[in-house]
């Protein structure tokens, strides 16, 4: 395969539900009792769970060598969530025609989220496997630029040959500055209007739209 798109998670593939986010934030009540921690991602630092987690560790006046207990955690209330069904990952509409629709192309994830949660969450929506090969998250990364730009040079693929697909601001940035192509995909009309004001050329509203854009930029 001489081509690939690479996806944001959430907000592209997956809508990240309340329940969801408070399962990552329960694992710090849990262990720590720390509670009312915001759930503005774009509140910390970086916007990246591993940095996240150090973040509020150091905040809290905890020792680094807590991050390890938090993940292992937040990854057990997550799992456990969804085997119960008490947590369910949810596809954005047209998720499963849009990877399959591509399925000539190498596909793979860039995410904030760590790529262990984004694994599980991937895995109950029986949507892991195709994009699988080319995966990466916030393990061992910072920007969401850093995670993208890993992503490509595994990919071992010109940068002409990629599409990137975001929905923030930060994914605008990741694929602007890593010379990608790069599609902004919102539901949301004000979302998109704010994805074009940050630079992004190409826009979607539903995944219809991202699969005829993703073919055209990569003809």
């Amino acid at each position: 395969m001489d081509r690939a798109v690479i996806f944001d998670v959430d907000g592209v593939l997956l809508d990240l539900t309340a329940p969801e986010e408070d399962a990552f934030f329960l694992a710090f009540a849990r262990l720590h009792a720390i509670t009312g921690l915001s759930r503005d991602w774009d509140s910390y630092r970086v916007r990246n769970d591993e940095h996240i987690i150090a973040e509020i560790l150091e905040r809290h006046g905890l020792a680094a060598g807590e991050h390890e207990a938090i993940v292992t955690e937040y990854l057990k209330i997550l799992s456990d969530g969804l085997a119960s069904k008490a947590l369910k990952a949810v596809e954005i509409p047209g998720t499963r025609e849009l990877l399959n629709s591509l399925s000539d192309l190498r596909r793979g994830i860039a995410t904030a989220n760590l790529l262990s949660a984004a694994k599980l969450r991937l895995q109950s929506a029986g949507l892991w496997e195709p994009v699988s090969s080319l995966a990466f998250g916030a393990e061992g990364s910072g920007h969401k630029r850093e995670t993208v730009a890993q992503a490509i040079a595994a990919s071992g693929l010109p940068k002409q040959r990629i599409v990137y697909i975001g929905d923030n601001l930060n994914d605008v940035d990741a694929g602007l500055s890593n010379g990608v192509h790069f599609i902004g995909f919102a539901q949301d009309a004000g979302r998109r209007e704010r994805l074009a004001a940050a630079g992004a050329r190409h826009l979607s509203a539903d995944h219809r739209t991202t699969v005829e854009l993703v073919r055209q930029l990569l003809a």
